[in-house]
C-alpha cells in the first residue's frame, strides 16, 4: 500500500548539462582520501600509521566519543599520508590504492536471523554506521538510540542531481536487503519516498511504507518527506539513509564486503559529455576530469548546485555525494547588470528577468550572485518556496540571535541545511541560509544535546 504526497510550494530549476543515462567506469584513481570534516559529529582517533597496508573495509579511525563507531578504507592499498592542520587536527587520510581491491571479509549475514543489537554491531564493525544519519541535527546517528522511524527518499528533485532510480537500476537485491536490515533496527516503520510516476522496483519494495511524491524541489528532500508523513516531536529520534547507502548496507549483508563504489552523475553546462560514472568513495577526481571540462574558469561542485561544496579539479569525491556538477564561474562583471531585462538568461523568481517567458527550457547559469548581501527585511518570498508548516524567516532570525527557546518553538528540530537550499536561491537578501541553519544546529547540539 502506498500514499500520495503532493508538494505545491517550491521551485523546479532546469539547467543545461543534464547527464545522459549511460554508465561508464571512472578511471581508477591512484589516491583515495577520507576527510573527517565530511563526518559531522565525529572527532577521529587514528587506528593506522603511514605506510600501513589496508584492505577495503579495514578500520582507519574511530570516533573519540564512541570507539565502536569506525570509519573504514574504501579501497585496498597503503596509507600514504596523514594530513594534519592546527593542533594536529586530522584533515585527510590518503591511501595509495592497489591496482585491484582486496576486501576484508565480514561474513554473509541474514538479518532475519539477527537481533537489532547484533545488526547494529555488524554495521558498526563494518564501517557502515556513518551512512545512517539522525534527525534532528542532521548528524551521524547514535547507535545507542532507538529511532522512532527510518526514512529514505529515492526522489531526486534538485537540479542536475543524479537520477536515483537509474543509478540503482541493477541493484534491486542489494536495496531490498538494505531495507530488510533497517527494518530490524527500528520498532517503527521504514518509509520510502519515490517519484509519483515511478515504474521502478522501488514501488514494490517490501518491509517499507511507500510514499509517492510529486511537486517541485525540495519535494525530494528527506526532511520534506518526514514533515508530511510524521513530523519530529521534541525528544524523538529519526534516522535517514540515502538510497545508494541502503544498497551498500544490503551488499554488506549479502556478500560480506564493504563496497564503497557508487554511480554518480557528472553534469553541468561546463562538462563536454555529461553522463554517469561508477566511482569509489574518496577517489581523487583529476583523472575523471581530464579532457571532460569546457575551459578552465569553472566551479566544480561536490554535490548539486544548491547544496554542494566547492572543490578544485584536484579534489576528492565526497563521503555522501552522488553527483559532481560543473558550471562556469561567475567572476565577471555584467555591464548595466543592475537594470531590468539586461540579461534574460538568469533563472529567477522575480520578473525583472525575462527567463519566466521561456517556461521549462533548460538554462545555462554561472555562480554570479547578481547582487551583494542586503538587508534581511523582505517578507513573504521565503514562504512561497518553503513547503513546511514553519516560518522560515522567523526561524532564521532566531538562529542569528542564538535564541534557543525561539528556535525550538519555530521548528529547528525538523530542519536540516538542505531544506533551506531553495531559500538560498529565492531570497533577495543573498544570505547564506544553509550556513545559518548549520551553525544553529551545532549550537543546539552543544547546549541541548
Amino acid at each position: 500500500m502506498s500514499t500520495d504526497i503532493r508538494i505545491k510550494k517550491g521551485i523546479s530549476i532546469r539547467l543545461k548539462g543534464e547527464a545522459t543515462k549511460v554508465i561508464k567506469d571512472a578511471p581508477r584513481s591512484q589516491i583515495y582520501s577520507i576527510h573527517p570534516s565530511d563526518l559531522l559529529g565525529i572527532v577521529p582517533k587514528l587506528l593506522v600509521k603511514e605506510s600501513a597496508k589496508v584492505q577495503a573495509g579495514d578500520a582507519i579511525f574511530h570516533s573519540k566519543a564512541n570507539e565502536q563507531l569506525l570509519v573504514v578504507s574504501p579501497v585496498s592499498g597503503t596509507i600514504s599520508e596523514i594530513v594534519r592542520g592546527e593542533k594536529r587536527r586530522i584533515l585527510e587520510v590518503r591511501i595509495q590504492a592497489d591496482a585491484k581491491d582486496t576486501f576484508k571479509d565480514f561474513g554473509k549475514k541474514d538479518p532475519k536471523n539477527l537481533t537489532a543489537d547484533e545488526i547494529k554491531k555488524h554495521l558498526l564493525a563494518s564501517g557502515c554506521w556513518p551512512f545512517i544519519k539522525q534527525r534532528p541535527y542532521d548528524i551521524i546517528a547514535n547507535p545507542s538510540d532507538e529511532p522512532r522511524d527510518i526514512f529514505i527518499s529515492a526522489y531526486a528533485s534538485a537540479p542536475l542531481r543524479a537520477d536515483i532510480e537509474f543509478a540503482l537500476k541493477d541493484r534491486a537485491k542489494d536495496f531490498q536487503a538494505g531495507v530488510d536490515v533497517l527494518a530490524k533496527i527500528t520498532s517503527g516503520k521504514v518509509h520510502l519516498g519515490v517519484e509519483k510516476n515511478s515504474t521502478s522496483y522501488f514501488s514494490q519494495v517490501k518491509n517499507a511504507v511507500i510514499h509517492k511524491i510529486s511537486g517541485p524541489h525540495p519535494a525530494g528532500n528527506v526532511g520534506i518527506l518526514i514533515h508530511h508523513v510524521n513530523p519530529i516531536n521534541a525528544g524523538e529520534r529519526i534516522w535517514v539513509v540515502t538510497p545508494q547507502d541502503v544498497a551498500l548496507i544490503g551488499k554488506l549483508f549479502l556478500t560480506g564486503q564493504f563496497d564503497a563504489s557508487r554511480v554518480i552523475a557528472l553534469s553541468g553546462s561546463a562538462v563536454k559529455d555529461p553522463q554517469y560514472y561508477k566511482i569509489t568513495q574518496g577517489a581523487n577526481l583529476s583523472s575523471l576530469f581530464k579532457d571532460k571540462l569546457e575551459g578552465d574558469n569553472n566551479r566544480i561542485i561536490n554535490g548539486d548546485v544548491l547544496t554542494g561544496i566547492k572543490i578544485s579539479n584536484q579534489g576528492d569525491f565526497g563521503f555522501y555525494q552522488d553527483s559532481i556538477t560543473v558550471i562556469p564561474e561567475g567572476n565577471k562583471y555584467r555591464l548595466f547588470g543592475w537594470m531590468p531585462f539586461i540579461d534574460n538568461n538568469i533563472p529567477s523568481l522575480s520578473r525583472t528577468s525575462l527567463s519566466w517567458l521561456f517556461g521549462n527550457k533548460p538554462q545555462e547559469v554561472d555562480t554570479n550572485l547578481n547582487g551583494e548581501e542586503r538587508a534581511f527585511v523582505v517578507t513573504g518570498e521565503m514562504e512561497k518556496v518553503f513547503p513546511m508548516d514553519i516560518y522560515p524567516m522567523q526561524l532564521l532570525k532566531a538562529c542569528l540571535a542564538n535564541d534557543i527557546e525561539k528556535m525550538e518553538n519555530l521548528g529547528i528540530y525538523e530542519v536540516a541545511p538542505e531544506d533551506f537550499s531553495v531559500i538560498d536561491f529565492a531570497n533577495t537578501s543573498k544570505i547564506e541560509a544553509q550556513d545559518i541553519i548549520r551553525q544553529a544546529l551545532n549550537l543546539m547540539i552543544t547546549e541541548v544535546g
